[in-house]
């Protein structure tokens, strides 16, 4: 498992950040840049098409979402501070769709043009399950033309004196010309405002002067001709594209390797991925740009900023899609490590399958249950010290808020997550405990085989989840007599009666 100490210092460091939070509210983000609308088929496949070697899709649901420069603006709104969006749309349905969204939020404030030149950017995807089958692109990426930049311009420059800090969202679709581009960073730099680039140029020199490049580690190897497969090519190839751009700092987005900030006359900062599981990647580049610039927003120092950005990054991809993470996700994740430094026998699914693995070399017999435990009562305490008894080491599987929300309803859990994981691991009869989002922890027990499964005495043996399993690989399943009387459930109804 994680070293304590390691833990703690962790912990602290994600309080510093937690602390940035309540000020999120009282930041603007300006973002000028490509504006899309990125839409989402999904149903299921069932057959082959009989005129062609390709999947036929039944839809089942369609929804839209914003997309480029204004999924950047949206996840600024979501995680609490302000956003200003400027860009170009075109006379179309899905120029007015844009706006109606844009419209419904309270936090986002529009300075689009639109033009009966070009069309607005489109992306649409077919989706069956976790699988996209195709991407359907509808766009011009042809250059504005100069009316059309000294409209948007004009825009940008009314919106900088009421924004913290600008983001420069480029997409390559054709609104961030040379021109608008260098017209853009000398208005915000003679404003004293700070500007953030997205870039999407081969040569980042049309950049030049921003305070932060933040390239994926693919555009950073172009433009730098380095690959970024470890941290000291990561570090070499930013320190040439800053050098390209003459920027104060590059911030490398390096996908699970996590991050790298290469910064004038400072030491690159290698910062680890945050993220718990990966669904999809589509956007974390713009929840991650969005996070950074509401930090320095903020006033935090640019290393701290980075590592902000890294936790919204690593929960803006375990969602599928284009997604947004809210100001209450955020706040979650800098808790988590503070709840964790409380008692370290709390833990990742990873760290939780290396302790099992070091206990079964040791000799000593694993014991599993799991459950809400919502409120905890006499019953649960004597469950845990039943099953104590009969193992060395007793690991309990803890139901996510989403998972219990799924199962108990939309007004429980009663008690938070980490709450409940600390009140568990506070029980002398419980050695480890271990977080599911899952609706059963099916896929818990089959990552950590243990030698005995637990479970009340009101399921039978071929009722419980993870039982085959665990016979199957040489374990057993016991049954355990429940104490009359006490239940959450029931505990609930008398406080509503009383």
């Amino acid at each position: 498992m994680t070293d304590r100490t390691d833990t703690n210092t962790a912990a602290i460091a994600d309080m510093a950040l937690a602390a940035l939070l309540p000020l999120f509210a009282g930041r603007t983000v300006l973002v000028l840049g490509d504006v899309m609308l990125d839409r989402y088929v999904s149903g299921e496949v069932r057959r082959i098409s009989p005129e062609a070697p390709i999947p036929v899709l039944r839809a089942r649901s369609r929804r839209a979402v914003l997309g480029g420069a204004a999924n950047v603006a949206q996840n600024v709104a979501a995680l609490g501070a302000r956003a200003i969006l400027a860009g170009i749309v075109g006379l179309d349905e899905a120029g007015s769709e844009i706006g109606q969204i844009l419209a419904a939020s309270g936090s986002i404030g529009a300075c689009l043009v639109a033009t009966p030149s070009r069309p607005t950017t489109v992306k649409t995807r077919f989706v069956s399950g976790s699988h996209q089958l195709l991407r359907l692109d509808e766009e011009d990426s042809d250059a504005i033309d100069a009316a059309t930049e000294a409209r948007l311009l004009a825009e940008y420059g009314a919106a900088l004196a009421q924004c913290d800090v600008v983001v420069l969202s480029d997409y390559a679709k054709g609104v961030l010309t040379d021109s608008v581009l260098a017209r853009a960073i000398a208005m915000a730099r003679a404003a004293g405002k700070p500007v953030i680039a997205d870039p999407k140029r081969a040569d980042f020199a049309a950049y030049r002067g921003v305070d932060v490049l933040t390239p994926n580690e693919g555009e950073a190897a172009r433009a730098a001709g380095i690959a970024c497969d470890t941290d000291a090519n990561a570090a070499l190839a930013g320190e040439r594209a800053r050098a390209q751009a003459d920027a104060g700092a590059v911030l490398v987005t390096r996908s699970s390797k996590g991050l790298t900030l290469v910064r004038r006359d400072a030491a690159p900062l290698h910062v680890p991925t945050r993220a718990q599981e990966v669904a999809d990647v589509s956007g974390a580049g713009d929840t991650l740009i969005a996070a950074f610039a509401i930090g320095l927003a903020c006033g935090a120092p640019m290393p701290n900023a980075a590592v902000l950005a890294n936790v919204a990054a690593g929960i803006s991809v375990g969602k599928m899609g284009t997604a947004t993470v809210s100001h209450s996700e955020l706040s979650a994740a800098l808790h988590r490590r503070e709840l964790l430094a409380l008692d370290d026998k709390i833990a990742e699914w990873d760290e939780a399958a290396q302790l099992r693995q070091a206990w079964r070399a040791g000799g000593l017999k694993v014991g599993f249950t799991n459950g809400c435990f919502d409120l905890v009562h006499p019953g649960h305490v004597r469950l845990l010290n039943k099953a104590r008894a009969t193992c060395d080491r007793l690991i309990v599987g803890l139901n996510s808020d989403a998972s219990v929300k799924r199962l108990k309803g939309p007004e429980r859990p009663l008690q938070q997550e980490m709450a409940r994981a600390t009140v568990m691991a506070a029980i002398g009869a419980v050695d480890l405990v271990v977080l599911f989002e899952q609706d059963t922890p099916e896929q818990l027990i089959e990552a950590l085989v243990p030698d005995l499964l637990f479970k009340g005495a009101d399921y039978t043996v071929d009722q419980v989840v993870g039982g085959a399993f665990v016979v199957a690989h040489g374990g057993e399943v016991r049954l355990i007599d429940l104490e009359a009387g006490h239940s959450t459930t029931g505990i609930v109804k008398r406080m509503k009666s009383a």
